[in-house]
């Protein structure tokens, strides 16, 4: 019997099913599946963390505000100043819930229980993504002026004039209809492909060890379980990759609705 033959036997690889969820509840008319109810959780722990940490702020640090304030300033100094300079610290409200809300809603798909990651459905990095676009739109064209902003989004300065033709219309639609939409679709795609890849190896390991045991396919379930725990521990580190390019990309679109040379 050949490697082939084993592997698709009885063999059921998990496809798109794993991100369709049965509603759990009603509420009215809107129906309550898994990926809300994370997502809520998710609001809920960003929110506990931080009251936690400075709803009583002390002079000199200790328990969850030293934690609190070491994530405050990886924000800060790594994804905030390096695009927003000086008004870094005006901006730590949006930055802040984003990045931990991206990150721990990321961080699902290995939780026990949970088991599934709330970005890889697309709406809510869409969300996310238009809210940056909306605050994009409302500080350019409150610092720049509505043509102001046009201007500075479409002609990049000192090119010759007769490249213009061309810049003027990649750059409009790059800025205003590109750039939310990859905004949202790197983050979903990354944990989408993410968790499927895991799911794969985890439901080879499970099969060729658990319920198809045999001596050729004993060697491919080794293989699917060592590849699921590869692939997990390379999932948390771009989880928090995703996180980061998420944030700092929002920073990115604020500075360039504050400042009319970026």
């Amino acid at each position: 019997m050949s490697a082939p033959h084993i592997l698709a036997k009885d063999f059921e690889a998990p496809g798109l099913g794993l991100f369709e969820w049965k509603p759990l509840f009603h509420i009215g008319p809107l129906a309550v599946a898994k990926p809300i109810v994370l997502c809520l959780l998710v609001m809920i722990i960003v929110v506990a963390f931080f009251w936690a940490a400075f709803s009583k702020p002390k002079l000199v640090p200790r328990g969850w505000q030293n934690v609190g304030e070491v994530a405050y300033m990886f924000v800060r100094d790594e994804i905030g100043r390096p695009f927003l300079g000086k008004d870094s610290e005006k901006w730590m409200r949006l930055l802040i819930p984003v990045f931990f809300f991206v990150w721990i809603g990321n961080l699902m798909s290995v939780v026990p229980v949970a088991q599934f990651p709330v970005n890889s459905r697309i709406a809510f990095p869409l969300v996310l993504a238009v809210l940056i676009y909306l605050t994009f739109w409302a500080v350019g064209i409150k610092n720049q002026g509505f043509f102001g902003l046009l201007k500075n989004a479409t002609m990049p300065p000192d090119l010759p004039w007769a490249l213009y033709i061309i810049v003027i219309p990649i750059e409009f639609v790059s800025t205003f209809f590109i750039r939310p939409f990859t905004h949202a679709v790197r983050l979903f795609a990354n944990m989408f492909a993410g968790h499927l890849l895991i799911a794969l190896f985890a439901t080879v390991g499970f099969h060729f060890l658990w319920e198809k045991v045999t001596p050729l396919g004993f060697g491919v379930g080794i293989l699917g379980a060592v590849l699921t725990i590869v692939m997990t521990a390379f999932e948390l580190f771009i989880q928090a990759v995703q996180a980061y390019v998420f944030t700092l990309l929002a920073a990115f679109y604020i500075s360039a609705g504050l400042y009319s040379d970026h």
